[in-house]
């Protein structure tokens, strides 16, 4: 396996999998393959200008899922897709809400598997709207059916170019502006929940948002965004001895959740771009081990859950291969703790009701 110390792009470098590439990966038994699962964080897309013949619609998800784990339900996270053409800008993000909705209407009717595709919906609304962001979030409930359970709105910068913001536009200390929480306030008052997403540099803004809104129920993606290219290269115990101290701020908050995955890109472990092969799923849980079994120990299982992250994992592996690396992750926790990292915090968090999962 090539491993980089070079400053390079690739760590966030956009691009479709290499399918030729993917086929190399060694095919592996499933490990505890009737282990109940909720993917809480995957995509769908298909924007043919941004990312020409690279779609991932439910077709594509099902025969990643159709590949021996016991995946029961999964939850949409936004990706700025299938967004309205035209009408008020803050509105346009419903057209991904409409869009998902439809494809877990697909799903529902029981003619694509036992699975329960998008059972929730994170959609994305602007909360630098303040106060006037509620019609917004009433067009996402309305659109969702149902499903719609909360927002992601992305903060990730670094001064770094070679990192890459989350919008072109980024500037830091987004979740402390006054605009930001107001809105922040508005979509808590709807009972929905927040995904946060940022860089380990800036876990702090999550910890204050935290505090600072004691009982909004807030889940930290990627496993608190740890970074490993570019201007953190090289300095792989520096970096952890500062996300390890950030986290343990983040854990003290009992609102805040993390999600486990979501590293094969900005951890950058490895360079999937000059692998001859795929990793093993033993390879990518040593790579991953580290951080989430510190996850597990700070927050404990029924703050964490293990997520997907497809298809953008998928430049470095496959579904099967990627979760058979978690289940070695967690091979040292208790029957009761892997049942809620697979599954029952995912349930939990985003008001999954286990008796909908079986209709």
């Amino acid at each position: 396996m090539a491993v980089s110390a070079r400053g390079a792009q690739w760590g966030r470098t956009i691009e479709r999998p290499n399918e030729a590439w993917l086929a190399r990966q060694t095919a592996e038994p499933i490990l505890d393959p009737d282990l109940p699962i909720v993917d809480p964080h995957h995509h769908f897309w298909d924007r043919p200008a941004e990312r020409p013949g690279h779609r991932y619609l439910l077709d594509e998800l099902l025969a990643d899922i159709d590949t021996g784990h016991n995946i029961e339900a999964t939850v949409f996270l936004e990706c700025r897709s299938m967004y309205r053409a035209g009408g008020p800008p803050e509105l346009r993000p419903v057209g991904e809400t409409e869009f998902v909705t439809g494809l877990a209407a697909m799903s529902d009717s029981g003619g694509y598997g036992k699975t329960r595709v998008a059972a929730g919906i994170v959609g994305f609304a602007d909360l630098t709207l303040g106060d006037r962001v509620e019609p917004v979030l009433e067009m996402h409930i309305r659109a969702g059916g149902g499903r719609f359970r909360g927002v992601r709105h992305s903060a990730g910068w670094d001064q770094s170019e070679t990192i890459g913001n989350s919008r072109a536009d980024m500037q830091p200390g987004l979740y402390q502006r006054a605009d930001f929480r107001a809105g922040f306030a508005r979509l808590i008052g709807r009972g929905l929940s927040f995904d946060a997403w940022l860089y380990h540099p800036q876990l702090g803004d999550v910890v204050d948002l935290a505090r600072a809104f004691p009982t909004a129920p807030i889940v930290m993606g990627h496993v608190g965004g740890v970074l490993g290219y570019g201007p953190y290269a090289g300095k792989k115990d520096e970096v952890f001895a500062d996300w390890k101290r950030s986290m343990a701020a983040l854990a003290a908050c009992p609102n805040v959740s993390v999600k486990l995955g979501g590293q094969m890109r900005r951890l950058a472990a490895f360079d999937y771009s000059a692998a001859a092969m795929p990793p093993t799923s033993e390879q990518l849980a040593g790579y991953w081990r580290p951080y989430m079994e510190t996850c597990i120990e700070l927050f404990g299982a029924r703050r964490c859950m293990f997520e997907s992250n497809f298809p953008v994992e998928k430049v470095g592996t496959g579904y099967a291969v990627l979760w058979n690396a978690f289940k070695r992750i967690a091979s040292g926790t208790s029957p009761e703790e892997k049942r809620e990292l697979f599954a029952g915090t995912a349930r939990r968090f985003y008001r999954l009701d286990h008796s909908e999962l079986q209709q």
